[in-house]
């Protein structure tokens, strides 16, 4: 055991810059697999605990105020009502921020199923008839605390007693109004509110046929909208999971690609001792604990850097910027925390260990005695084209040609080694690939922030005009602002599928004079009646594609539509079908729209014209900016360039190998170099050559490659989350020779130092080196 342990600290001790680069890149790789578990978990999680803890509605449904809802208990799996709770739409204001709300009538004590958590303040009080509790998301929007006044439009006033968290779908500025919980006294006594009930279902699987039972009980025309548990889940999640999902295959291939550079590292090693290995079996050593020495010693690097990577993530994870330190400060209060910290970091040692095992098992099999390759042993029979042997037929005519000889012999030793070139290409080429992944997913985002009218988001800004302006009067304060282009009318409700086993979202926007410009991944734009573009969540959500005729119900009317085309759908995880305006009027001509997607001019700024607009209206325009996702996924950015940094490290410390390697398979060529005249310089030139040219060729089949694959998996990911594939954009073609010049230039510049003093060996070095 003692020898085994001088031996293996003489050699870590000679390779210190190897081991260094193994034990940083194995802590990347388990840094990104435990903030990719972080990630998940915040996604998941957070919600799982509110809907468990409220013991949350699994559907929500609201209907007309006639509506017979309390007949919904006795349906066979409905454990427990949840309401049914009055309502009323309304705006409210805060410290100049609007948003559209829905009161909803409360008693003074929470309710038993759906019961919203109080984050801050208390619960309603009687003697506070004007007090209310707002839903988490609508407070952060309206920058409200406890304490604070909410202003009607009508003047009224309202006290915001607390913050709650709830299950249900979360407020979205524009799309989904807030909730607000208020005392039955502070609604407004209007005939034509409506109300909601939840219904908490026995068995959640069963939320489809429940739904539709629900929708049958009371009548298609009664029921304006139904959210699910699960749209709500898939709300909370988001972009979140999607982040995870990166960062994890991310940090799984880095993974592969470490594991493959510890395999190439410690083969070159055994080639590199085969003289060492057959004296520690001379004197006494057995197989296996040749074996164990490179295990233990490469296991020991891979905990180290598992250790390290742990700690760091465990003491600094919550203090990151942006959404990755939320993630890692909620996820380390979460059930099973422990148990995922503790595995992530076992797991990646063990495949890692994996790796090494196979490539420790080839140093057990060599001789105590090492064999003179057939290849080089005299009298051997004719000389085969090897690294060592003779020349091939084109290295001999490419010195024919008078290209100068350390090119060709640099060439011959780079591609002539049998199958250990095209292993090392494939070692080097695999960091890269993702590398070249990693920038087509950076470019992807930057499309959707450089150029969003490609990507489903033509308008820059919504406007929402309140009851007091005329469609006219609104469409005519709009486009008297010459930074605003177009000013498209529509409107957004919601519409029963088939089966009426949920809602989707039916938009109509534009008319057929000035139709609105989506984004077409498919198919093409509308051109006549009933024509309409979908998404591709509602494409996978109906079963049906491209070309096909869909029937939904908007209020109790029918509405029939020709899907001739599929859109690019960023929002409501693409479950959107959009026609025109005048579409949905042609069935209902009492519709009139509810808002305006504005188009700006090039280069205006969105924010500049929302503030003209909203001195001109005198505060009778909601204007909100529209987001896209690349503000939600500005996280992932930072995530891409800590992604590459660690792809680097296993792209250096593979490259170290093979410099090693090189270095060693030409210690027997070095003599012959010599002898036939070349100088120090030109057989530093021949290692250089060909290390060069290796790094050359893995970086062309990493681009080669990795730039379909890229564009393959990003669309794959965006057709799952349901914005449809048609998004992913491959970098520019600057990005992708900047990375192949930088591996060549790199791979280059760390040959010259050891070709050079391998090129100044003494005499006596060399013989000792080839005996």
């Amino acid at each position: 055991m003692r020898a085994m342990l001088r031996w293996a600290h003489a050699d870590l001790r000679t390779h210190r810059g190897e081991a260094l680069f193994m034990v940083a890149a194995t802590a990347g790789i388990v840094a990104s697999l435990l903030l990719a578990t972080a990630l998940f978990g915040y996604a998941t999680n957070p919600w799982h605990r509110v809907f468990t803890q409220s013991r949350g509605a699994h559907v929500w449904i609201h209907t007309g105020p006639g509506a017979d809802t309390g007949s919904l208990a006795a349906l066979d799996g409905v454990e427990q009502l949840s309401g049914p709770y009055r309502t009323a739409a309304d705006t409210v204001s805060s410290r100049g921020a609007r948003a559209g709300v829905e009161l909803r009538a409360t008693g003074a004590e929470p309710p038993a199923t759906g019961r919203p958590l109080l984050t801050s303040g208390r619960w309603l009080d009687d003697t506070v008839p004007d007090g209310v509790v707002l839903e988490s998301g609508l407070a952060r929007a309206l920058w409200a605390e406890p304490g604070d006044r909410l202003t009607l439009p009508t003047g009224r006033t309202l006290t915001v007693l607390g913050v709650a968290d709830s299950a249900e779908p979360r407020y979205r500025p524009g799309e989904r109004p807030g909730t607000v919980w208020a005392l039955p006294r502070a609604l407004p006594d209007t005939r034509g509110g409506s109300q909601v009930v939840g219904l908490r279902l026995t068995d959640p699987d069963d939320t489809d046929y429940a739904v539709q039972r629900a929708v049958t009980t009371l009548g298609a025309g009664a029921v304006t909208d139904v959210s699910t548990w699960q749209q709500a889940r898939a709300e909370a999640q988001g972009d979140t999971k999607l982040l995870g999902q990166v960062l994890g295959l991310f940090g799984i291939g880095a993974l592969i690609a470490a594991a493959l550079a510890v395999f190439g590292a410690i083969s070159t090693r055994v080639r590199g001792h085969l003289r060492d290995i057959s004296v520690l079996k001379a004197i006494g050593f057995t197989p296996g604990q040749v074996v164990r020495v490179f295990l233990v010693q490469h296991l020991a690097f891979a905990v180290l850097g598992a250790t390290l990577a742990t700690a760091a993530v465990q003491t600094l994870g919550n203090r990151l910027p942006g959404r990755l330190g939320d993630a890692v400060g909620v996820w380390q209060g979460l059930q099973g925390h422990t148990a995922a910290l503790l595995a992530v970091p076992v797991a990646a040692v063990l495949f890692i260990g994996a790796a090494t095992c196979l490539a420790a098992w080839r140093a057990g099999r060599v001789e105590p005695v090492p064999v003179v390759p057939a290849t080089t042993a005299p009298g051997s029979g004719p000389r085969r084209t090897t690294s060592r042997g003779g020349l091939s037929r084109a290295a001999r005519g490419a010195l024919g040609l008078r290209i100068p000889a350390a090119l060709v012999l640099g060439w011959h030793q780079a591609f002539g080694r049998g199958r250990r070139a095209p292993a090392t290409i494939v070692r080097l080429a695999l960091p890269l690939l993702l590398i070249t992944v990693a920038l087509s997913a950076w470019t992807t985002i930057e499309r959707f922030d450089s150029r969003p009218e490609q990507l489903g988001h033509a308008a820059a800004l919504t406007a929402r005009p309140d009851a007091t302006l005329t469609d006219r009067e609104a469409a005519t304060l709009l486009e008297a602002n010459d930074k605003v282009t177009a000013a498209h009318p529509g409107l957004e409700v919601a519409a029963l599928v088939p089966g009426q086993t949920g809602t989707i979202a039916l938009r109509g926007l534009g008319t057929r004079d000035e139709p609105y410009p989506y984004t077409i991944a498919e198919g093409r734009a509308l051109h006549g009646p009933d024509e309409a573009v979908a998404g591709q969540g509602l494409l996978d959500l109906l079963d049906v594609r491209v070309g096909d005729w869909v029937r939904v119900t908007v209020g109790g009317h029918p509405q029939v539509l020709h899907l001739v085309g599929r859109s690019i759908e960023p929002e409501n995880g693409g479950r959107v079908i959009s026609t025109s305006l005048d579409t949905l009027r042609e069935n209902d001509p009492a519709l009139s729209p509810t808002l305006y997607q504005l188009r700006l001019e090039p280069g205006a700024d969105p924010r500049a014209v929302r503030a003209e607009l909203a001195d001109a209206s005198r505060g009778h325009l909601d204007i909100h900016e529209v987001t896209t996702p690349a503000d939600r996924l500005s996280a992932l950015r930072g995530v891409v360039v800590g992604l590459i940094t660690v792809l680097a490290l296993i792209g250096l410390t593979e490259l170290s190998t093979a410099i090693g390697g090189s270095i060693r398979d030409g210690e027997r060529d070095l003599l012959a170099l010599k002898a036939i005249g070349l100088s120090p310089r030109q057989i530093t030139a021949v290692t250089v050559t060909a290390i060069g040219c290796t790094a050359l060729a893995a970086a062309l089949a990493a681009t080669a490659l990795g730039v379909p694959f890229a564009h393959w998996l990003i669309d794959h990911e965006a057709h799952t989350t349901g914005i449809g594939s048609g998004i992913a954009q491959a970098p520019p073609v600057g990005y992708v020779a900047a990375m192949s010049a930088a591996a060549v230039l790199g791979a280059i510049a760390l040959t010259v130092l050891p070709a050079a003093r391998a090129a100044r060996r003494r005499l006596a070095d060399t013989l000792s080196a080839v005996a």
